[in-house]
């Protein structure tokens, strides 16, 4: 199905995603020294706005924003998310940036039962809730990641899988058989987050070779290659993408 048609679907659906955006971005400096790298315009608009849409599109009401880095130009551009379809809340990490997994563990009491991680920097021409949908399915995981079969080609390769199940997730590995990609959407349980350390610094690498090695990590495999703009290329290339949309 279409992200319209699977949105229809779930209509009346609470849905939850939530965007880590408390990056300092340094490979977009001296941009982002003013500017988060979520309000950075692409194709005319704050790329926030294009993620935004697009978790909207893909039936999501809710959304929290981590924050950090310049968060309040986030916030007060973003608001309560009213204009977008969306309820949109906020947690901050402060001046500790607390990681990927800290920011998700302070935001804990914030957190659905089970809800979609996504980052900042991320679009994915993808339907957002389909990792979602599959750990809401399923009693035998305890999270979904998103894959793309990269290859080496977008990014270092680092997800082994047999289509159903993340077999290995290992971060700058040099073994061929990594050849797909984490995608940039997760769908995860609180309860993963609830086990963390509140404070410590922590990511969400760690959680997922834990479960991949456990046999508790499923694949969602997209078909699309995924956009950000974490770099200027990747700034470039989504700007391009998404022109001819404005």
């Amino acid at each position: 199905m279409s992200d319209s048609k699977d949105a229809a679907a779930r209509k009346g659906l609470t849905r939850q995603a939530v965007v880590l955006a408390g990056g300092l971005a340094t490979r977009m400096r001296p941009l982002t020294l003013t500017v988060p790298k979520s309000m950075l315009p692409v194709a005319g608009r704050p790329f926030v706005d294009w993620q935004l849409e697009k978790l909207a599109s893909c039936g999501f009401s809710e959304v929290l924003m981590c924050i950090a880095h310049l968060g309040e130009q986030i916030e007060a551009h973003v608001g309560d998310g009213a204009r977008f379809g969306l309820h949109v809340v906020y947690s901050s990490e402060g001046e500790t940036l607390l990681g990927t997994a800290g920011a998700l563990r302070k935001a804990l009491d914030l957190l659905a039962p089970a809800f979609l991680v996504t980052y900042g920097d991320s679009y994915l021409p993808f339907d957002y809730a389909a990792p979602l949908d599959m750990l809401e399915a399923s009693s035998d995981c305890d999270a979904v990641m998103s894959v793309y079969p990269n290859r080496g080609q977008w990014d270092a390769s680092n997800v082994q899988t047999d289509g159903v199940w993340v077999q290995r997730y290992e971060k700058g590995g040099k073994d061929p058989a990594l050849d797909h990609i984490d995608y940039g959407a997760l769908a995860m349980r609180r309860s993963l987050v609830a086990d963390l350390p509140l404070g410590a610094p922590s990511g969400l690498e760690a959680i997922q070779t834990r479960l991949a090695r456990e046999g508790r990590l499923r694949a969602c495999v997209a078909s699309e290659r995924f956009f950000e703009i974490g770099s200027p290329a990747g700034l470039r290339a989504l700007d391009e993408k998404l022109g001819d949309k404005r």
